[in-house]
């Protein structure tokens, strides 16, 4: 067991840090733009919540090349496991050209669709039509970090990601205050920020293809079969932005200051579930490298030992989180009605993290065995779940702490019970090495 937790620190503390600065990116967002005011708040909202919603899409383009690299490198083929990873890329940047072509003429739908007021939509437009030009340096970024995932490689995203945070920081000061450009400043320094990582990942990726002596060329057969295994994943992730989408389009019904306590609440949200995820993509990286050496002992005792790790940890951020609940709305919101709404939400989310951490320990263990059916799945029948639950839980419990309980509690309760019942007993693990390597 030393061993392993060994690994698990290995890769997850530099993981936890470069995850943690993707928040971080909106965490700047929300609290720069916060001191515009709620109205500003309630643009960021709406933007962000749109934008995250194809970003959290796409994001199986790093957690379908992850495993899909580790399994090569278990198997000894280095080459093949860094041409595995730019089929990741070339999908990225594929799948960018097409989100532009066809999202830009749609982002006044889009933003209609939550009926904001005039002053929001103006807003959240503004956010958005500036941010989408930089989706093909977004989309890149993921897919070249799960390529070094996969290598076993945590510590060089950590310094990518700590050198653009800090970027997005000064830039958006810059955007936002210098020039007054508001909430379309907040995009324009994001945009820069991931256009610049994007350059230092291809830079990366390109030398170590080099070195290996393997192509960076697009192999086609290997492009489909990644967009073809990340399928499910997607359907995966379309589920969990159902469930953030109903939860903000149920928000903004019940006015602009609940709206913006969930803004917050939802970002910090993601902030801590990232940091748990880091233990997740340690799984990623490891139980892809042992399946590849079909090494089944090692995936089950990994397995176990992340499940108590992500529960673990869980209950020390839901600690750190009830306690500064009274502080931390105030870095947030200068409003008082927005500090005193979201002073209710931070205690709900404190009560869910341990179930975040396992949920978010087997999502990454899952994932690592390419078992992305059984996500997508087990995704739909919790989000359809949630949507159950939340008609008697805001009858019993009106307002944003009610609907914010079914979110935090209920979605990823059931969540927690769909995958628990995956890892039951071994059949997964087998499966897995039946599967081999695609």
């Amino acid at each position: 067991m030393a061993a392993i937790d060994k690994d698990i620190l290995r890769l997850a503390l530099p993981a936890l840090g470069a995850l943690i600065a993707e928040p971080i990116f909106l965490l700047t967002d929300t609290a720069m733009v916060g001191h515009l005011g709620a109205g500003a708040l309630g643009s960021l909202a709406i933007a962000s919540t749109i934008l995250q919603t194809v970003l959290g899409l796409m994001i199986f383009l790093a957690y379908a090349t992850t495993p899909r690299v580790a399994k090569r490198m278990g198997s000894g083929d280095r080459p093949g496991a860094i041409t595995a990873g730019f089929d990741g890329i070339w999908l990225a940047l594929g799948t960018s050209i097409l989100l532009i072509i066809i999202g830009l003429p749609l982002l006044s739908t889009a933003i209609g669709a939550f009926d904001p007021d005039p002053a929001i939509t103006e807003g959240a437009h503004s956010y958005l039509a500036i941010s989408w030009w930089g989706l093909p340096f977004m989309l890149m970024v993921i897919a070249a970090t799960g390529l070094l995932r996969g290598l076993q490689d945590t510590k060089t995203p950590l310094i990518v990601a700590a050198a653009g945070c800090i970027a997005n920081i000064g830039l958006n000061a810059f955007f936002i205050y210098g020039l007054d450009m508001g909430v379309a400043g907040s995009a324009m320094g994001t945009v820069i920020a991931q256009a610049g990582m994007c350059a230092v990942y291809l830079t990366i990726s390109i030398r170590a293809a080099r070195r290996l002596h393997a192509s960076i060329r697009p192999d086609w057969s290997g492009v489909f079969t990644s967009a073809k295994t990340s399928g499910w994943l997607l359907v995966r992730n379309a589920s969990l932005r159902a469930a953030l989408i109903l939860l903000v389009f149920l928000a903004t019904a019940m006015g602009t200051t609940d709206l913006a306590a969930i803004q917050v609440a939802q970002s910090i949200f993601f902030a801590l579930a990232l940091a748990l995820d880091s233990l997740a993509i340690a799984g990623q990286a490891m139980i892809g490298l042992e399946l590849g050496a079909k090494n089944t002992e090692a995936v089950a005792a990994i397995n176990r030992r992340l499940c108590l790790w992500g529960i673990v940890f869980g209950i020390v951020v839901g600690v750190v989180l009830f306690a500064g609940s009274g502080i931390i709305p105030r870095a947030f919101a200068s409003d008082p009605a927005v500090v005193s709404a979201l002073a209710a939400l931070l205690p709900v989310l404190a009560l869910s993290m341990p179930i975040a951490g396992y949920v978010f320990v087997l999502d990454g263990v899952l994932m690592g065995a390419e078992d992305a059916k059984y996500l997508a799945l087990a995704q739909l029948v919790a989000v359809i779940g949630y949507a159950i639950l939340l008609i008697p839980i805001i009858n019993i419990w009106p307002g944003a702490p009610g609907l914010w309980a079914g979110f935090c509690i209920g979605f990823v309760g059931f969540r927690a019970l769909t995958l628990g019942w995956r890892v039951r007993n071994r059949a997964w693990i087998e499966r897995a090495v039946e599967k081999g390597i695609s």
